[in-house]
């Protein structure tokens, strides 16, 4: 238990996180906001959501850590990325792989339903984004805002992680809890391909239409056999709230970052894309979203 090597620094929050020598456990230090962490996953193991089994937690001398069973080395998004620069395309593996996970935590998220609870401004970080980009906060945003707020009532709602992605998926099940908090059923786990879209194409891979299709399938088939309802119907509902999610925190401090201030232009297009075709055929169609690159080379 003493030999721990450096992985990294948490993103955005402090504290930092260590791998066991044999490459079993891993070590995680932290703040307030792990401990609050820590007592959601002790809670989710309870209700067999696949997260990482806890083997010790407490407080050191500058905080908090929690030391977890691994659930693996590699995460989907590493998988993917290893295959797209092996060659060139994502394994369809991956995808099934990622929909296992997926219809596993629908299963365990459907068992344990939640009382109503305000979940969107959370989830979309609508403060931040009104703050940054005022000329958003319009009848017409708020009017789109209450049409998805009302069609995803009809979903019970779950523990959810609120910063769902392949990132955060391995084979075995789902780590990083930070963000916890109530949200739809469906909300983490329909977008997760999608949202690779909102990444820029940076990332270093995509996500075909068809195996988007694929990986939908197979969570409609989790959830009608759940309650009879394919909640692919709510995709675009989701999407819309991720729209929010990817421009929060975008817009820069520093004028002369070029980089920094297209790259929250980009969003803001997105967020405008989104809104047009949520508003004009109740659906978000991530494949017509320019990549990054592109984007920038008409702004140049």
């Amino acid at each position: 238990m003493s030999d721990w090597e450096f992985v990294k620094n948490r993103t955005a929050t402090q504290g930092a996180v260590w791998r066991s020598a044999d490459r079993l456990l891993y070590k995680r230090t932290g703040g307030e906001d792990l401990r609050k962490e820590i007592e959601f996953q002790q809670l989710a193991v309870g209700l067999g959501y696949p997260v990482p089994k806890i083997v010790e937690s407490g407080e050191d001398g500058e905080g908090y850590f929690v030391i977890e069973r691994s659930l693996g080395t590699a995460s989907l998004h590493d998988e993917a990325l290893a295959d797209a620069q092996q060659n060139g395309a994502v394994r369809d593996e991956v995808i099934d792989t990622a929909a296992a996970v997926a219809s596993g935590l629908l299963r365990a998220q459907a068992s344990h339903p939640l009382p109503t609870a305000p979940w969107f401004d959370k989830a979309a970080f609508t403060a931040n984004v009104f703050e940054e980009n005022p000329d958003l906060d319009t009848p017409q945003v708020h009017e789109a805002v209450k049409r998805a707020l009302d069609r995803m009532a009809a979903l019970p709602m779950v523990h959810g992680h609120l910063d769902y992605g392949l990132p955060n998926v391995l084979a075995k099940g789902v780590i990083d809890w930070q963000h916890h908090g109530p949200v739809p059923l469906g909300y983490d786990v329909y977008p997760a391909l999608d949202i690779v879209a909102f990444k820029g194409g940076g990332k270093g891979y995509s996500v075909t239409p068809a195996q988007r299709t694929a990986y939908t399938s197979a969570l409609d088939e989790t959830t009608i056999d759940l309650f009879g309802r394919p909640v692919s119907e709510h995709l675009a509902d989701f999407l819309f709230v991720k729209c929010f999610f990817f421009l929060a925190l975008m817009r820069p401090t520093d004028s002369a970052r070029h980089d920094k201030h297209i790259k929250w232009q980009y969003r803001r297009t997105l967020f405008s894309m989104g809104l047009d075709q949520y508003e004009s055929s109740s659906t978000i169609d991530t494949g017509s979203f320019p990549t990054l690159a592109q984007f920038a080379d008409g702004h140049r």
